[in-house]
């Protein structure tokens, strides 16, 4: 064994830090759920800092209770208190086996449980991995078949007379594809803001978000409407475990359907392949519990034929360079929803990091991730989130 490989074999995890930061908010953003961002307001982020053996390794969660039920308080109480005392001493190669003992930590009830806190951990683990070894997470993994991703630009609260601006505000950045979350508004009134996107993209690749806002019947109303608009998918109409209603939206649908909250664990997408309830499966990598059972879902919905679509959640540069890794991997040609540039500042990436031009963001080519931490910076964004 050659001294890299034993130096790599050797490596053992010996410390897992969280810092709950408060990043500077660009624009104000929100879903069905509620809001995501508020102008004006910081947006919190848990990074995690993974150590072994000297080397370090970043991830991120990205607490957003109006899309799912983990607070950056729920996160960092689950990483310092039992996924970090559950990985302490393993090998930091042994992915696998660190996702064995976060189900033995925090188990699955219907599916993932505290998958956000999860990711953060495991994509800290890719990045140290990769600095070990001098390499990208895409070399580590022996695989990447695309060089850039392009970026949907996103409209979301806007009404339909609001929205001519926004599409012009992402046109002068070279955005050329977008995504409307819908279920905002009265049915008509989602209908007329999907409308105006596309009168004032006539052009540009164009998507819906929906967040499980609909019912079975309303959404077939939508999918009608929308087929008239040259909408590419209708993403995650229904509620995530309405596995009956997706299907039979799936099969009278003229648009296909995108699955998104559907789609926690890769046994989910198994269980919709099996249904023939799916035609798209969005990759999230969040929402996955990190980049290890990103890679099972995606290679799924390979095998099966699924098409695959990618999206984030609000991410800053280091889940969004993560998420990168992982489209690339798979080759996802389609716009992908990664809006974090759109949305929040990454103040503590110093050096590296990921570029976005013209709406298309370059896959980081640096060692792990691509994406250089100034701790510094980190350590003075710090909030105590678990202060009253």
């Amino acid at each position: 064994m050659n001294s890299l490989a034993a130096d790599l074999a050797g490596l053992a995890i010996d410390s897992v830090r969280t810092y709950a930061v408060a990043l500077p908010t660009v624009r104000s953003f929100g879903v069905s759920g509620g809001s995501v961002a508020v102008a004006g307001q910081p947006s919190i982020r848990v990074l995690v800092k993974v150590t072994a053996d000297g080397l370090t390794g970043w991830g991120e969660a990205t607490p957003i209770p109006a899309w799912t039920y983990e607070t950056a308080e729920s996160i960092v109480t689950t990483i310092d208190r039992y996924l970090a005392p559950a990985v302490l001493g393993r090998p930091a190669w042994d992915l696998d086996g660190v996702t064995t003992a976060f189900d033995r930590a925090v188990n699955r009830g219907f599916t993932i449980g505290a998958p956000l806190a999860k990711c953060a951990v495991d994509v800290a683990l890719h990045d140290l991995l990769g600095r070990a070894l001098g390499v990208p997470v895409g070399v580590l993994w022996g695989q990447r078949r695309r060089n850039t991703i392009e970026l949907g630009w996103i409209v979301s609260g806007q009404t339909a007379a609001e929205v001519a601006d926004a599409v012009a505000e992402g046109h002068a950045l070279g955005y050329r594809a977008f995504k409307v979350k819908i279920g905002l508004h009265s049915e008509a009134e989602d209908v007329a803001v999907v409308r105006a996107v596309r009168e004032a993209a006539p052009q540009g690749a164009l998507w819906v978000d929906a967040n499980q806002a609909y019912t079975v019947d309303a959404a077939l109303r939508m999918a009608r409407r929308l087929a008239d608009l040259d909408v590419t998918a209708f993403e995650q109409p229904l509620p995530a475990n309405d596995v009956a209603g997706l299907r039979r939206l799936r099969e009278a649908s003229p648009v296909p359907v995108a699955l998104d909250e559907s789609l926690r664990h890769p046994s989910d997408l198994a269980t919709f392949v099996k249904l023939d309830a799916v035609d798209v499966a969005i990759a999230k990598v969040q929402r996955s519990g990190g980049l290890t059972l990103s890679r099972r879902l995606c290679a799924l919905a390979e095998d099966a034929g699924v098409r695959l679509m990618g999206s984030g959640l609000t991410d800053s540069d280091l889940g969004l360079a993560a998420s990168l890794h992982l489209f690339a991997a798979y080759g996802i040609d389609t716009p992908v929803d990664l809006n974090g540039r759109q949305f929040l500042e990454s103040s503590y990436a110093s050096g590296a990091t990921v570029e976005i031009k013209d709406g298309v963001a370059r896959v980081p080519t640096g060692p792990g991730l691509g994406v250089d931490v100034d701790e510094s910076v980190v350590r003075e964004l710090a909030v105590d989130v678990l202060a009253r």
